[in-house]
């Protein structure tokens, strides 16, 4: 067992902020779990034979949190997969249907992330931090797919650089 892990594990979470950045998803989803089995064993008779720990409000608490962490993690992902979707080769309509969307709302979407990321990369500039986000030539390629008609695939067949 890392060291990382092993405070993941003894970490007591009860609000998203607890849980450290880039925490993955499958730790998110372990923990979450262990708090939700003890909280369904709240469900089971008094007098029920085999040993089962109950769930307390801190395992109430952390269900919560969790949920959400994993809620903000994966839409946090959205676009940089709707992107390197549509780089790989899908169209929008194709892409869309994976969101449950209309081609316009996943368009919306990727440039609303788009934009964020921008505005990360230059903020951290200005800070005299290493940029994360998108450069302004990774923006500009990324608001070119959001001009892509919904059945014109992009892609060449690779990831995104």
């Amino acid at each position: 067992m890392t060291d990382a892990y092993k405070h993941w594990r003894d970490l007591q979470v009860s609000s998203p902020g607890d849980v450290p950045l880039a925490t993955p998803l499958m730790w998110l989803a372990e923990k979450h779990q262990e708090h939700a089995d003890r909280l369904t064993n709240r469900l089971l008779p008094g007098d029920f034979p085999h040993k089962a720990e109950r769930g307390t409000v801190a395992d109430a608490l952390a269900v919560l949190a969790l949920r959400e962490s994993i809620h903000r993690e994966m839409e946090y992902g959205r676009g940089a997969h709707i992107r390197d979707a549509l780089h790989l080769g899908a169209t929008w309509h194709e892409t869309a249907a994976a969101l449950g969307l209309t081609p316009d709302e996943a368009r919306r979407l990727l440039h609303t992330w788009a934009d964020g990321q921008r505005h990360l990369y230059t903020s951290c500039e200005e800070r005299g931090e290493t940029p994360l986000g998108l450069s302004d030539e990774q923006h500009t390629a990324v608001l070119a797919l959001c001009r892509l008609g919904d059945d014109e695939p992009a892609g060449n067949g690779q990831a995104w650089p």
